[in-house]
């Protein structure tokens, strides 16, 4: 429900409620994965409604005569802090006051999260409290040097408190069930320069954070550390027609010495990124499990040895990742966009998978991860829009040293439809 002109200015008020029903079976073919209580089987189907929007916007004032304005939205909402989703992009609670200045040169936002917990298997809200804050500051700035050159500047502050938490499947996911099992608080803050746009013919994606903070008890660690880790990541291309071939670089730091008292392997807040083939890597899509925690998440690119992306803590002693990557986009007609990408994985420092692993001798190599996919709208609106494709992810001597030499593959078809 909403009221105001929209053509001209923003909304007077808005009024928005979205429940959500999620139903879900997992068959898989080893005991002890649907459940640490191996009687459960190897299927599970579970069901899940929740209320996944739900928040009031209201229009505080106009600051030009050119329709500047000041808003603010309460209750559960999306938010992504970023334009490649790098370190932030969820719907949950929150206080958000948002606007533009100079003629909507620059916008800005001003939100305040208090987390709610998330279900496991379908990863919607649910009506508990997560214990865990998150305020974020961010201003865009259009045409910030050149022409179609957007540039943000942020910052992510995390408060995640001591918990004990185990998941909707009984495994154990705060803390992180690695090393020491001792409940512990986090605090961390990033401070993060991003882009997107184009300089002439080239177009420019970037972004730069650098974490820093105190966990009090690291659990690889075993005990407290000081944070300081980096992330850089780059995407260039070119438009020739109907053809953009992109080449893009990701580093994240990692941590060289885990057992020390400074944290340098980097992590997100809660990412899903756009960014190296997105949703159609391997890599990215699937995540990788290793002994309780995730190598990396799903919806990830970063090896964090963390237990859950969406219910498990942060956590800086991690091997970090240099990622190479081409890729080709192809518009075949307007109904029909095609994908091509492959990337090059590697550990930046692969230290902290051997302690994890007590294994000594991991390999920097993660592998090569080739993957094709399609985008497909028949109507030529959004109303029916089907997605899908296939990756291989060809392990490299780090990942075979850790977990198999077997070629890994994936498929998969989405169908979204909007009336």
């Amino acid at each position: 429900l909403f009221e105001g002109d929209t053509a001209f200015r923003p909304l007077d008020w808005l009024l928005a409620i979205s429940p959500a029903f999620n139903i879900n079976h997992l068959d898989v073919r080893e005991r002890g994965i649907v459940n640490p209580d191996v009687r459960d089987g190897t299927e599970r189907t579970r069901t899940d409604i929740a209320l996944q929007e739900a928040f009031f916007e209201y229009h505080l004032a106009n600051v030009s005569k050119r329709y500047d304005f000041v808003s603010i939205k309460l209750g559960i909402q999306l938010f992504n802090s970023d334009f490649r989703s790098l370190m932030f992009n969820d719907t949950n609670l929150a206080s958000r006051l948002f606007g533009t200045l100079a003629n909507n040169r620059f916008q800005y936002n001003l939100t305040f999260f208090n987390m709610l917990e998330k279900d496991t298997n379908s990863e919607l809200n649910t009506f508990g409290m997560r214990d865990q804050q998150i305020a974020i500051a961010n201003l865009y700035w259009q045409d910030f040097i050149w022409l179609g050159y957007t540039a943000q500047f942020s910052i992510h502050y995390n408060r995640d408190e001591a918990t004990r938490h185990f998941d909707d499947n009984d495994f154990l996911v705060r803390p992180d069930p690695s090393g020491s099992f001792t409940p512990h608080e986090i605090n961390v803050v990033y401070m993060g320069w991003t882009s997107d746009g184009h300089i002439g013919r080239l177009n420019v994606t970037h972004a730069l954070y650098w974490a820093l903070g105190h966990d009090d008890h690291n659990p690889l660690a075993g005990r407290s550390v000081d944070i300081n880790a980096q992330m850089v990541a780059l995407e260039l291309s070119v438009d020739f027609d109907w053809l953009r071939p992109k080449l893009s670089f990701l580093w994240t730091s990692g941590d060289r010495d885990p057992e020390d008292g400074t944290a340098t392997g980097f992590d997100t807040i809660l990412d899903r990124p756009n960014f190296a083939g997105g949703g159609f890597s391997f890599w990215n899509r699937q995540g990788v499990r290793l002994l309780g925690v995730g190598l990396n998440q799903r919806e990830s690119l970063i090896p964090n040895l963390r237990s859950s992306k969406i219910e498990g803590q942060v956590n800086f002693v991690n091997p970090g990742l240099l990622l190479f990557h081409a890729g080709l986009d192809i518009e075949v007609t307007p109904k029909l966009r095609s994908f091509f990408n492959a990337s090059y994985l590697r550990f930046a420092n692969p230290e902290p998978v051997e302690v994890f692993l007590q294994q000594p001798g991991i390999g920097h190599d993660i592998g090569f991860d080739i993957s094709v996919g399609v985008f497909y709208r028949p109507l030529l609106n959004n109303n029916i829009v089907i997605t899908g494709g296939v990756a291989a992810f060809v392990p490299g001597q780090g990942f075979e040293n850790a977990l198999t030499s077997g070629v890994l593959y994936q498929g998969f078809v989405n169908l979204n439809l909007t009336f």
